[in-house]
């Protein structure tokens, strides 16, 4: 019984067996086929010189100059090392910034020594930094085994660079092309600073304390000056750059006290007007990575400044220079062996504006202690006279270097000089009641001459109102009319005035004066706006827009532009501040009101600054009959806060055809101890004054 259990196991095993077996000898018959085959197709396949040029050449174009070398003849290979032919083919091609080349064989190969030898000719063609460069060259090649090996040497980067030369890349510096003022003086351009430099071994043994010294001096760190001196290139008698300042600038006189200091000239950009036109010029800096990613297409490089703010930015496309470069081929001893590619140096267009330097620079020293804004603009023509944002900085600061010093003062002052307010919108006060006249009589919801009645100092429409009251400054007396309610600034008149208008009907006028809507100027300025939602909410809202609060927020510029229609027979002209020789009006919005409703507002405002009474009397200038209107803005969070601030404001403007037709506006942030409005009709007055003079 045991004998037969294990014949039956033996049978069991050996079947077992011969099942692993057939797969294991049909496996390895599979594998000595495709194994024939595979010998088979190497021994049939031939690398042809088409095939290795169309590879090396694709390679190329991905900077794979590992691969590339791959491809290249034991020959050419015992001639130059793998390192080495990495290095000059990345070198030169990257140097250029060579893109989309392309390569054109011409014919079929030509064949040498039984097919031992062959010789491809092509044409190429890339882009570069400089221009396009185009050439006809040859490839030769070796055959190697089955294979075309590719014959090399310099020559296949470029037919007339032999091994020992060099491509060297030269660059010509252009211009940036100059910001001039109406009359041609320079508002920013090519000037000359003091290069302030260390030469390391003249500082002699009190090296720290110089550094030291020099720090305190130009307002930087220590370390940022340690850093320059520890450079890599630095020698002991190299010229350290270490800041640029203004020619003259009195710390030159302490600066050359100190060993080692050496102060030479430098061409650079300057703002002659300082901070008096800073946010009106703005300033260049160099590009920065994230620049690059947008300009790059542009020929913007590395190297390239461009405009941040203001004119500067405004005018980029215009005043840029474009840096010239020719890409040369020189022997060992650098004599020019072939000019490869030259993109000749262009130099920015100067840019004429419309302002005038003198009242620019008067304007910001009206305004220069406060936090405030102030424009002037021919009402005639629409070119801007004068864009002042106070206080300022100067953009000199930001070219020659900003020391971290002033960057912090700059950056912690609470009075915000780098905040650009001719820029933002404000709540106009009563400026804003000359606008509301022109509705008003323009609809005929102000009957100008009636009289609407006296009320008192404090009014309100009725009990609906509940505690808040319309308040105004000055009881004239009984006689409530439009030119009486303009020359003492009654709130109350034109709080009434706006509810006899209508939401729906003032908010129409708004839009046909550009409120919600992009200011046409070449530079950008922020919307004038009279209600978050474009929607007057309440009675309230109604009554205090009419006088020039509520939710108004109106920009200086378009300010300007709507008063021009008093002036205009009704049209607003349209502001510019790029220059012409003849200027002609551009108007932006077409008959607004009629021409009677302008010339009637007009002289009421005119009677704002001719009678001795008016808000705007102090404004007077002899000989010049000028229109005018003051304004308040109240800024609280409610009708009894006693801590608001107020925001001042005065626009006065010419009205006759005289040789220097002006409307300006001024405005400071907080007038509430400094006199009203009155503060800023003085200062505004004086701008215009010198200007008329």
């Amino acid at each position: 019984m045991a004998d037969r259990k294990e014949y039956r196991r033996r049978k069991r095993n050996q079947k077992q067996g011969k099942k692993w077996i057939i797969p294991v000898v049909a496996g390895a018959i599979v594998l000595l086929a495709a194994a024939g085959v595979l010998a088979w197709w190497l021994l049939r396949v031939k690398t042809t010189p088409q095939d290795a040029a169309e590879q090396y050449f694709s390679l190329l174009n991905e900077g794979k100059y590992e691969e590339m070398y791959q491809l290249l003849s034991e020959d050419s290979k015992s001639g130059i090392s793998q390192e080495d032919f990495v290095e000059r083919n990345q070198n030169i091609y990257e140097g250029i910034e060579a893109k989309n080349i392309q390569i054109t064989v011409q014919g079929e190969p030509g064949y040498k020594e039984g097919k031992k030898k062959a010789v491809i000719s092509y044409s190429t063609a890339m882009d570069t930094l400089a221009d396009e460069i185009t050439f006809d060259n040859k490839m030769n090649f070796m055959k190697e085994g089955k294979e075309y090996r590719i014959v090399w040497d310099s020559t296949l980067i470029f037919p007339s660079l032999q091994d020992g030369y060099k491509v060297q890349i030269n660059t010509q510096t252009a211009k940036r092309g100059a910001i001039l003022d109406r009359s041609g003086q320079m508002l920013a351009g090519q000037g000359t600073v003091s290069e302030v430099g260390i030469v390391p071994g003249k500082l002699g043994e009190q090296k720290e304390e110089s550094v030291k010294k020099i720090a305190e001096i130009l307002g930087m760190s220590e370390d940022s000056i340690n850093e320059k001196l520890n450079a890599s290139y630095v020698q002991e008698d190299s010229f350290v750059p270490v800041k640029e300042i203004a020619k003259n600038d009195p710390a030159e006189e302490e600066l050359l006290k100190i060993q080692g200091i050496m102060i030479n000239d430098k061409e650079e950009r300057v703002y002659p007007l300082g901070a008096a036109a800073g946010h009106l010029t703005g300033y260049i800096q160099a590009v920065t990575a994230e620049d690059l990613e947008e300009l790059s297409e542009k020929g913007y490089h590395e190297n390239s400044v461009v405009g941040k703010s203001g004119l500067e930015r405004a005018f980029e496309d215009q005043l840029r220079a474009a840096d010239g470069c020719s890409i040369v081929i020189v022997s060992e001893d650098g004599a020019e062996i072939e000019t490869l590619a030259l993109k000749p140096a262009e130099n920015g267009k100067d840019v004429q504006v419309t302002v005038d330097a003198g009242m620019q620079t008067k304007a910001y020293e009206q305004f220069a202690s406060d936090k405030g804004t102030a424009a002037a603009m021919n009402p005639k023509t629409g070119e801007i006279l004068a864009l002042v944002s106070t206080p300022g900085y100067d953009p000199n600061d930001f070219v020659m270097g900003m020391s971290d010093k002033r960057w912090e003062e700059l950056n912690n002052d609470e009075n915000k000089p780098l905040t650009n307010r001719f820029n933002t919108s404000w709540v106009p006060g009563s400026t804003f009641k000359a606008i509301t006249a022109a509705i008003g009589v323009e609809t005929g919801k102000i009957q100008p001459d009636a009289n609407m009645g006296d009320v008192g100092l404090s009014w309100q429409k009725d009990g609906s109102w509940g505690d808040y009251h319309v308040t105004t400054l000055t009881d004239y007396g009984s006689e409530v009319n439009l030119e009486n309610a303009l020359v003492y600034s009654d709130n109350i008149y034109f709080a009434r005035a706006a509810l006899d208008i209508g939401a729906d009907t003032i908010s129409e006028y708004f839009k046909k004066m550009g409120f919600d809507e992009e200011l046409p100027f070449e530079l950008t300025l922020s919307t004038s706006s009279y209600d978050d939602d474009d929607n007057i909410d309440s009675e309230i809202q109604l009554a205090d827009t009419g006088y020039g609060q509520g939710q108004l927020l109106v920009n200086p510029v378009h300010m300007l532009s709507m008063y021009t229609m008093f002036v205009n027979s009704g049209s607003m002209i349209q502001p510019t501040i790029l220059y012409q020789e003849q200027a002609e009006a551009k108007v932006w919005k077409q008959n607004v009101v009629s021409a009677e409703t302008a010339e009637l507002v007009k002289n009421d405002l005119v009677q704002v600054i001719e009678n001795p009474s008016g808000t705007g009397a102090g404004a007077k200038i002899d000989g010049v009959l000028m229109l005018g209107k003051t304004g308040t803005a109240e800024i609280k969070e409610s009708q009894d806060d006693t801590d608001g601030v107020e925001r001042g404001w005065f626009v006065c403007g010419t009205t006759e055809d005289i040789e220097k037709p002006v409307l300006a506006v001024g405005m400071v942030e907080d007038v509430k101890d400094k006199g009203g409005s009155s503060y800023v009709t003085a200062k505004v007055r004086e701008f215009v004054a010198a200007y008329e003079q």
